[in-house]
């Protein structure tokens, strides 16, 4: 009658005894000396991980659990070149033509520009009816805000100027220069993306680029609806052209 070797896969040895040992996975007899330790990664080393298991046991320790190892920052060089972004990004009013390179023929801009009482540099037209900008064509969560969220438009009102009030049923919860997009409204013209001014928790304006026509604009199939619009630089409203 056979049987299985109640010694497991332990060899035994009158002239060479060798203990043996149960492996820590399978449970199965093996000589102590043919067990091995289980080490595994753990940040950027291996740590051992207490086990002593058999050859067929024995896993390879996981590279995903492997510490990437980012190499330190460049150092930084002696006299940069940098490409001067504000320059490239500013069109500015001055207040003459400039001159021409008597050499190249190249217009030489002049260095005096026009600003505002505050300070801000005027640039072309800021405000005006809006081109190509869809509110549907933007991602809709940016740093953990939701942006394309209707909002709960009571009313949208004209005076007659190219101010446009907007009264919600409820807080709207924008600040001044947030960008709404508004649609489907009687007055084309009023529709678009703008920047805005926020007059109370539920009132805000916006400004069209031509006085609108006094009267109710709102329809049954308006919507206006949060944006986020990447602005040039310094500028802290949308840019808009129209004419």
């Amino acid at each position: 009658m056979a049987y299985a070797s109640q010694s497991g896969r332990a060899r035994t040895s009158a002239s060479n005894p060798q203990a043996f040992a149960v492996c820590d996975r399978c449970g199965i007899w093996y000589n102590h000396v043919d067990l091995q330790w289980q080490y595994d990664w753990a940040g950027s080393s291996l740590i051992n991980k207490r086990l002593l298991v058999c050859g067929r046991c024995l896993d390879v320790p996981q590279q995903q659990l492997r510490a990437i190892v980012v190499p330190a920052d460049p150092v930084p060089i002696v006299q940069p070149r940098l490409e001067y972004y504000a320059n490239d990004e500013t069109d500015q009013i001055s207040t003459n033509p400039g001159t021409t390179d008597p050499v190249t023929g190249i217009p030489i801009p002049s260095s005096t520009t026009l600003i505002t009482q505050g300070g801000i540099n005027i640039t072309t037209q800021v405000l005006g009816h809006p081109n190509n900008l869809d509110a549907n064509a933007q991602a809709p969560l940016v740093m953990d805000v939701v942006w394309g969220v209707s909002l709960p438009v009571l009313a949208i009102t004209a005076d007659g100027t190219t101010t446009i009030t907007v009264v919600c049923s409820a807080a709207h919860g924008l600040a001044t220069n947030a960008q709404v997009s508004v649609e489907g409204l009687t007055v084309s013209q009023a529709c678009g993306a703008y920047s805005i001014i926020v007059v109370n928790s539920t009132v805000f304006t916006y400004m069209t680029n031509a006085p609108v026509t006094a009267g109710s604009l709102w329809t049954s199939t308006g919507e206006a609806k949060t944006m986020n619009a990447g602005l040039p630089y310094d500028y802290a409203q949308i840019p808009q052209t129209g004419p």
